[in-house]
């Protein structure tokens, strides 16, 4: 027979750490890495600082709020190019990171496409993107522009790609379309003929870094009209 276990009073209890704002959203971040975005609620998160929903608002003021600073504490560990003379392969490359960083988290992607971030390492992020279209000579208007272009195309990416990683059949959507352009009359389709050995060419990494360098060209290249720039 097991020795009776004496009830713990409330004094011998081991002491809560003090509720923070750092606190939640690190447990948070740690809930969305083991189980997924979708399992951090306000309840839950509430539950593994012993705490209730209602004391967290001090601190978060919604979901969207949290999704918003569990993404900035991910951009903490983003690496960020040192200033120097290879602005446009820092430039692919810190996006590329960055997109790689959110294939990680497909339902924080998800999430970002309709959310606007604006903590301190977004706010950090966006000034070096600007700092190196900068070196490269892009004019501020075009970068300005542009950097919002660049962030979107990557979350847009890793959202999408994310998706479709978790869906059921998506393989053999991607083997369906595949096998129509592969079998695609020549005398139907002359353009896909052309261009059909290229199709599904390039491996992944190759193409994310090609589609930025592309965006980049775009937006060095194509100055901003209208009452305001002409």
């Amino acid at each position: 027979m097991s020795p009776r276990r004496e009830p713990v009073g409330r004094r011998d209890r081991p002491a809560k750490a003090p509720l923070s704002r750092a606190g939640a959203v690190a447990v948070a971040l740690r809930i969305m890495q083991e189980e997924g975005l979708e399992r951090v609620t306000m309840r839950r998160l509430a539950t593994e600082l012993d705490t209730g929903p209602a004391s967290l608002y001090v601190y978060v003021a919604n979901v969207a709020e949290l999704h918003g600073a569990i993404f900035d504490e991910l951009l903490a560990g983003l690496p960020l190019p040192a200033r120097g003379d290879r602005w446009r392969a820092d430039l692919v490359a810190l996006l590329t990171a960055y997109t790689e960083m959110l294939f990680a988290h497909p339902g924080l992607a998800r999430s970002l496409v309709t959310l606007r971030p604006s903590g301190p390492n977004y706010v950090r992020l966006i000034d070096t993107l600007l700092g190196l279209l900068h070196e490269g000579g892009v004019p501020v208007a075009q970068a300005a522009w542009g950097v919002d272009l660049l962030l979107q195309h990557g979350t847009a990416t890793a959202a999408e790609q994310g998706t479709r990683d978790e869906t059921a059949g998506a393989a053999s959507e991607q083997f369906a379309l595949t096998e129509a352009v592969r079998e695609a009359a020549a005398h139907d389709h002359p353009n896909i003929a052309r261009a059909r050995e290229e199709l599904f060419s390039g491996t992944g990494p190759q193409r994310l870094a090609w589609m930025f360098d592309a965006l980049i060209s775009g937006i060095a290249s194509t100055p901003i009209t209208g009452d305001d720039h002409d």
